[in-house]
């Protein structure tokens, strides 16, 4: 990092520690709830997909070769193919964002041009089978649907605009990738470095399986609640009840888990493999231990760990200082008060729901319960939908790193492209809706 980046970071942490109104119950509120949402994250993302996701970057930049990741990722790659694999990557990973960007960050190091790895970037977290399903389901069929044709265009449009404005530093910088030395010949078969990947990532999807966060809570004063829990951590849930129709209710609340007797996943497939999801998840680690041990030597493995390492200390701080930020800011402005800036369909509302979705950070299908509340609240379908294709893509901690990796310029116009793609489906869509 650039000596003037260290040292606006500095004065900036001097600032707000200098001029923050702590004794202002709103902003003592917000840093508790700042912490709350950073001790979610810890618990039920860190190990479950951001470690994982970090050893497969690790892997990436050390057994892939920069050759092979150009011949099909590369600038002079067949682009049907390349952005056809990125954009539709998501449906095989089934991933939030925090677990994409480590594998972002290796194959951009190793090569990938700029336009397939944004497409990757962008479609990793969107295309997710799951909460496609559950957004047709739980919102509607015309949002699943639009949902599905949004998120997999956009990754094609973003990616080739993002190589089209930067073509001039991307040519650059592949000439700069293509005067590095020939890396030596991989001393494993080709179908071992495979398998050896395809249960890593394995690993990953499992552990980071999805939770429906369906639940039927006992308290210890004999109630049943049936609730969708939003957030947990060790001491409460937060959660919103299912009411008489079936839908969620608007409002948030929170339990004391001390107060509470059980919580009980309601029956599910999906809760069923949720269940068993570590003990598939240490299969596959089990798998890879055995590849390490008999495929790869020391110093390999080492340079792997190194390389993990690295990819850590660059990517976990700026996470958890992400999510800490959107905590805090999330404490300060209420959904309550997001819900009255986007109703109707004006062009307005759509923008500032997708620069909402922008900011705020999505697990894996917690932005259907939360949508689901906005509608409720009186959004309208259009800002539905540009929430829906800008927000689990983009987030404060993905920004954060995505700067890191690619620079200012480059992570500008990939939110730009974003948020006013989002604006304008959005309003089309509220306008064919209405």
């Amino acid at each position: 990092m650039r000596n003037w980046q260290k040292a606006a970071w500095l004065v900036g942490i001097f600032l707000v520690a200098y001029f923050l109104p702590i004794g202002n119950p709103k902003v003592s509120n917000a840093i508790l709830e700042a912490f709350r949402l950073l001790q979610w994250y810890a618990v039920n993302h860190t190990l479950a997909c951001v470690v994982p996701a970090m050893f497969i970057a690790g892997a990436i930049s050390t057994f892939m070769s920069s050759a092979s990741v150009m011949r099909y990722l590369g600038p002079k790659s067949n682009r049907l193919l390349a952005y056809s694999v990125a954009s539709v990557s998501g449906v095989v990973l089934a991933v939030c964002s925090c677990s994409v960007l480590p594998m972002f960050a290796g194959i951009y190091t190793m090569g990938a041009g700029l336009g397939p790895a944004s497409a990757f970037l962008y479609s990793g977290p969107a295309i997710n089978v799951m909460a496609v399903f559950l957004s047709a389901r739980v919102l509607g069929l015309d949002l699943g649907v639009a949902r599905v044709i949004g998120s997999v265009g956009f990754a094609f449009i973003i990616g080739l605009c993002m190589a089209w404005l930067f073509r001039k530093s991307e040519t650059k910088r592949m000439e700069a990738v293509m005067q590095l030395p020939e890396a030596p010949h991989s001393p494993r078969a080709l179908w071992q470095t495979s398998l050896y990947f395809a249960c890593m990532i394995l690993f990953l999807v499992f552990s980071d399986w999805y939770n429906t966060n369906e639940v039927t809570i006992t308290t210890k004063a004999g109630a049943t609640i049936h609730a969708s829990i939003r957030y947990s951590t060790q001491d409460a849930l937060d959660i919103q009840e299912f009411q008489a129709d079936g839908r969620l209710s608007p409002d948030t609340r929170r339990l004391v888990r001390a107060e509470l007797a059980s919580v009980t996943p309601v029956p599910s497939v999906t809760m069923t493999i949720h269940g068993m999801k570590w003990y598939l998840a240490g299969v596959m680690g089990i798998a890879v231990l055995l590849m390490l041990w008999r495929w790869f030597s020391r110093e390999e493995i080492t340079q792997w760990l190194n390389a993990t390492w690295d990819f850590g200390l660059m990517i976990v701080p700026l996470l958890f200082g992400g999510v800490f930020f959107t905590g805090f800011i999330g404490a300060l402005i209420p959904e309550h008060q997001v819900a009255t800036l986007v109703g109707g369909n004006g062009l307005l509302a759509n923008f500032f729901a997708a620069f909402v979705g922008m900011l705020w950070y999505f697990a894996t299908l917690t932005e259907i319960p939360i949508i689901e509340m906005l509608l409720r609240l009186g959004m309208g379908r259009g800002p539905a939908l540009a929430l829906l294709l800008a927000g689990p893509a983009l987030s404060v901690p993905s920004i954060l790193v995505i700067y890191r990796i690619v620079g200012f310029r480059k992570t500008l116009a990939f939110c730009a492209l974003a948020v006013v793609m989002s604006t304008i489906v959005g309003w089309v869509f509220g306008a064919l809706v209405l």
